[in-house]
């Protein structure tokens, strides 16, 4: 399993972090070791001073794919739930300012909480979502502000890497994004369903 992470998806999103609004899908990666599951508490690393909170959509891929063609990608996940995409901000400025890969702001243990999952089906379009903290709506995102849906999404990361069952794809985040801190509650939902409650330790 493998979890593929799409970058500046939301173009308010770029703006608030200066950074350009791209021509075609940005993705990284983080390891299985980066999700946090059950809704366990998640604890502050010590190499970070600027952690961020980055709420956003999740498909599970439902079955093998590569060369994904954008008109079929709808067959390749069934389900879509929610999580948050940690990120060390202050290594992550460092990183970009020397030119270097920022896998070590984004991919560490525990930096991909991952809620429940929503039957396609049952969704409307578009899809409203939003992730509150001690009971404070910070972020909200629809479907309709994504620079790239998710059936564009699927065709382009399936021209690099094959999709296996199982893989998450976390499809970006909208503006708003901000620093957590010990003793927050995190709460992330799609539409008024809680799929994600969690505490920062």
């Amino acid at each position: 399993m493998k979890i593929i992470c799409i970058g500046r998806n939301y173009a308010e999103h770029a703006k608030e972090l200066n950074n350009a609004v791209p021509e075609k899908p940005v993705f990284f990666m983080k390891p299985d070791t980066a999700l946090l599951l059950d809704n366990k508490p998640f604890y502050l690393p010590d190499f970070s001073n600027d952690l961020h909170h980055e709420v956003e959509l999740v498909l599970k891929i439902s079955k093998m794919g590569k060369q994904i063609e954008k008109g079929f990608a709808y067959r390749y996940f069934d389900e879509i739930g929610i999580g948050i995409d940690f990120t060390a901000r202050d290594l992550q400025r460092e990183c970009k300012q020397k030119g270097l890969p920022w896998e070590v702001a984004k991919a560490f243990d525990h930096s991909a909480p991952l809620g429940g999952f929503l039957s396609r089906k049952d969704l409307p379009d578009p899809i409203l979502f939003h992730l509150d903290i001690n009971g404070k709506t910070v972020q909200e995102g629809t479907t309709e502000d994504l620079l790239f849906s998710f059936d564009e999404l699927i065709a382009y990361v399936s021209r690099f890497i094959t999709l296996r069952t199982g893989d998450l794809i976390f499809t970006g985040t909208p503006a708003g994004v901000g620093p957590v801190k010990k003793g927050d509650r995190l709460q992330a939902y799609i539409g008024d369903k809680l799929l994600l409650d969690f505490d920062v330790k």
